[in-house]
């Protein structure tokens, strides 16, 4: 079981393809939490249209906010795309007979690709938060603002927040994968999936049928989207809204991770890996 675990992992490290996606993931997590709020908040005070986050929103006290307020869209996408990288390549390249060939069961090996996305998605995680609060100490220093850190309690209770959303994307993209062969085709209906369609279900179907309503209460987005709102993320992120309480989203949220993971598991022991 180790031996899977140490080898699936040292794959995830030695793809470039991987590194590429945390640099993008970065990018992002920086433009959308600092960059654009520092710009919406010049261009308030130069007369222009502003923003109602502003230069407060960017400051430490929003750091657990700031760090996992994309995960429920944008930041998600990245690690689905991460999770079916991770398997589909497999179908991609042959490779699954030479794996199994190798002695371990198939169990084995997919349990050794979710410790590698376990730990994958945490540096994710991590590297949001330690960008984050390289950039929001630089902004408070130099605007003259308070260090108003979070606590260390909200710190670990916003790391595990976000590496639970983060976790259930990747395996969401894993399973896709397992489900369809490829990478191609998971890639580009969990991209759809994440980016259009759960936001048309938010912003425009939601407030205008009840039972639509209804039905997102029960979605992995709209509960990952409250998770991190009802710990600071700001409501303007896309898919980002308290919609219910702590308890419930981290349940479903925490719910639909096992489902993925185990219907990833019974789909690779039950089919043809070919």
């Amino acid at each position: 079981m180790w031996g899977s675990c140490t080898a699936e992992l040292a794959k995830l490290v030695r793809r470039p393809a991987n590194w590429f996606l945390l640099g993008i993931a970065v990018v992002l997590g920086l433009t959308f939490t600092y960059l654009l709020p520092l710009a919406g908040a010049a261009g308030s005070s130069s007369g222009a249209p502003g923003t109602d986050r502003g230069l407060a929103a960017t400051l430490p006290s929003n750091l657990v906010g700031n760090s996992i307020g994309g995960l429920p869209v944008f930041l998600g996408a990245i690690l689905l795309v991460l999770g079916v990288l991770a398997v589909g390549t497999e179908y991609g390249w042959g490779t699954w007979k030479t794996v199994l060939t190798q002695g371990p069961s198939r169990l084995t090996v997919y349990s050794g690709k979710l410790f590698a996305l376990a730990v994958a998605t945490l540096t994710v995680v991590l590297t949001s938060f330690a960008t984050g609060t390289i950039t929001s100490a630089l902004i408070a220093s130099s605007e003259g603002e308070p260090m108003d850190w979070p606590s260390p309690g909200s710190l670990v209770t916003g790391i595990g927040a976000g590496w639970l959303i983060a976790m259930t994307w990747a395996v969401l993209g894993a399973a896709l994968a397992i489900a369809m062969r490829g990478v191609a085709l998971p890639i580009g209906l969990g991209l759809v999936w994440l980016l259009v369609v759960q936001n048309l279900l938010f912003g425009v179907a939601a407030p205008l049928l009840d039972w639509v309503d209804t039905l997102q209460l029960a979605l992995p987005g709209a509960n990952a989207g409250s998770l991190a709102a009802s710990l600071g993320a700001s409501g303007a992120t896309p898919g980002v809204g308290e919609l219910v309480g702590i308890p419930q989203a981290t349940l479903v949220v925490a719910g639909y991770l096992v489902a993925f993971a185990a219907l990833g598991g019974w789909l690779l022991r039950r089919r043809d890996v070919l």
